[in-house]
């Protein structure tokens, strides 16, 4: 099968490899009808090391599946499926709390053991806690865009506005006009947020974000930035700052732009270790920091069911259709800013 790899920063490749085989009664083997890439997919394109064994790529998926292992009663051989970026087993501690993330049984893709979903086809550990079958959905569904965003992208801007518990009457900033940054908006808005400020500055990108329920669009950065959202919010600052970066550039516009007492929530890969937190940044104002990776699969049903209502249609982060074959074209384009992001087609 083709699948994508990548040997060091900037070199992604798409190779043959040897077909995933079931290795445990609790996997299942999904064929790819469409896959992604990921903003946090950049991070390792910028600064990964050389090697001479490339890194299977990929955590996004929506497909068929293929076979199962003995243990596997949720989902058959038919069934199409939402792939989330994490595997749980969706019945430990966790889990039951809606942290699956952080499943005693889980983890993530893009090992040598679990390799990446950036290819035609992919094992799937747990797949009774992980898999979510769509039923009526087939391979040429024009929902496919909407329903592969919930395997991580929508689902991550959810889990950022549900975690600083957004709702009526809070001010809501979100940093990033990123594919998750915008999906933060939209998940804003159906929380009932009333006042959005988007701080971006690509015109396309905060345009979806407007038509996505932004009131505001603050392309300063900085200083700048800061005093602009705090001209908008009369002085006072946002309730709520969703952070869809993770470099400490916009934390720190984050710190700068909230209110006495309100929240941060992080969803952007920080790219450091240590951030501020002291008096001049969260302490002194009484600032409330969370976020983390998305559980997708604690937010999966639901959004489904938006989805299929047409509630929702997070698909149009996708700006961009390539083979899987023109993997590393997407890649490229998305590092440039030439595309938001990017959909493998199988």
């Amino acid at each position: 099968m083709r699948a994508t790899l990548m040997y060091g920063a900037g070199d992604v490749r798409v190779e043959t490899v040897p077909d995933p085989k079931i290795i445990e009664p609790t996997d299942a083997i999904v064929r790819a009808t469409r896959a992604c890439i990921c903003g946090s997919d950049l991070h390792p394109y910028h600064s990964m090391p050389g090697s001479e064994q490339g890194t299977p790529m990929g955590h996004e998926l929506i497909g068929v599946v293929e076979e199962i292992g003995t243990a596997v009663t949720t989902v058959k051989p038919g069934d199409f499926v939402i792939v989330p970026f994490a595997f749980s087993d969706n019945t430990c501690a966790f889990c039951r709390e809606g942290f699956q993330t952080a499943c005693t049984h889980g983890g993530f893709y893009g090992s040598l053991e679990i390799p990446g979903l950036q290819a035609e086809l992919s094992r799937i550990p747990q797949a009774d806690g992980t898999l979510v079958a769509v039923p009526g959905i087939d391979e040429r569904s024009e929902l496919l865009p909407s329903l592969l965003a919930l395997s991580d992208v929508y689902l991550t801007g959810h889990h950022a506005a549900f975690m600083a518990h957004v709702e009526p009457g809070k001010t809501v900033t979100v940093v990033g006009d990123g594919a998750v940054g915008l999906s933060a908006v939209l998940a804003s808005r159906q929380l009932g947020a009333e006042c959005i400020i988007l701080m971006g500055r690509h015109t396309a990108r905060t345009d979806l974000g407007r038509e996505w329920g932004a009131t505001d669009v603050v392309a300063e950065r900085g200083e700048e930035g800061i005093a602009k959202v705090l001209e908008l919010t009369g002085g006072e600052g946002s309730h709520v700052v969703l952070e869809a970066v993770g470099h400490m550039p916009a934390y720190e516009q984050s710190f700068g732009v909230v209110r006495v007492g309100g929240v941060i929530s992080r969803v952007g890969v920080p790219q450091y270790e240590r951030a501020p937190i002291g008096f001049g940044s969260l302490f002194g104002k009484n600032i409330t920091l969370t976020g983390g990776p998305a559980p997708v699969r604690a937010y999966l049903e639901t959004a489904v069911q938006q989805v299929l209502a047409g509630e929702i249609d997070p698909g149009r982060v996708f700006d961009r259709t390539l083979g899987i074959e023109q993997a590393p074209e997407g890649y490229a384009a998305m590092d440039a800013r030439d595309a938001l992001k990017v959909m493998l087609a199988f």
